[in-house]
């Protein structure tokens, strides 16, 4: 493919990447090529592994609308994730109180925490709660947990619902790691799960800073439910750097993004 073809293709996968889906019609407007030669594009990247393509245009490869259960959410982007809660795991400071949200992303930070004095940390996560109980058992945790009862959903090995929300505001907080489906310029941030997306709006409210936790594969998608915007969280974390259009306004609304290393 020429070179042209080439810088064509980026352009679409940074469009991808910044609004999770593009069209056709617009692509054709934007790059001024027949709606044959987008076809081509998008028809070449998904072999690559890149999009899916789909009526009209593309989606972001893994674009779905069923939240994966957490065997499966396990094991997929595993090395990003570990990456970017060791990194996470660093503004962690002694003393701190912290919100730990359930998920694989924020799992990973547990093992990094064992050196810091004096947490409190409260979770909705049942994996969590079972490595800090192991840790305490073993001497390697001496801080205190606290876990938000509530409705069990086992797929997802996690408590939501009035309960947990009802519990939550008893606590106030100084960070809280959020593990989210999605995060999108525009939209926010956003979970599949309605009773999860509640709930992490308590954990934003009732916390003096918010840091997000996303891996590549959910920049750019908006989920069913949204969480918050991004200007209401003060730093994401990622192990790739937020798209370029988002640049300008990441800056206006004060979000530090932070690129795992």
């Amino acid at each position: 493919m020429s070179l042209a073809g080439e810088e064509r293709k980026k352009i679409i996968l940074d469009r991808l990447n910044g609004n999770g889906k593009v069209k056709t019609s617009e692509l054709v407007e934007t790059l001024q090529v027949s709606s044959e030669t987008i076809r081509r594009y998008l028809e070449e990247l998904e072999r690559d592994n890149r999009l899916k393509r789909v009526y009209g245009g593309a989606i972001k490869t893994g674009y779905d609308q069923e939240e994966p259960s957490h065997l499966t959410r396990e094991v997929a982007h595993a090395d990003e994730k570990k990456r970017i809660a060791r990194t996470a795991a660093n503004l962690v400071q002694d003393n701190d109180v912290l919100l730990i949200d359930d998920g694989t992303t924020t799992m990973h930070m547990l093992p990094y925490l064992r050196s810091r004095k004096n947490l409190c940390l409260i979770t909705i996560s049942v994996p969590a709660l079972n490595l800090l109980l192991e840790y305490q058992n073993q001497g390697l945790w001496s801080g205190d947990v606290y876990f938000l009862g509530g409705k069990v959903q086992a797929r997802h090995f996690r408590s939501v619902g009035m309960h947990a929300e009802r519990m939550m505001t008893d606590f106030f907080i100084d960070k809280s790691f959020l593990a989210i489906d999605g995060v999108q310029l525009e939209y926010g941030i956003s979970s599949y799960d309605a009773e999860k997306a509640l709930l992490a709006r308590r954990f934003i409210e009732n916390a003096k800073e918010t840091i997000v936790l996303s891996d590549h594969s959910k920049i750019g998608v908006s989920t069913f439910y949204k969480v918050a915007d991004l200007r209401e969280t003060e730093i994401v974390v990622s192990d790739v750097h937020p798209p370029e259009e988002w640049a300008n306004k990441l800056e206006a609304t004060g979000v530090n993004w932070i690129v795992a290393e």
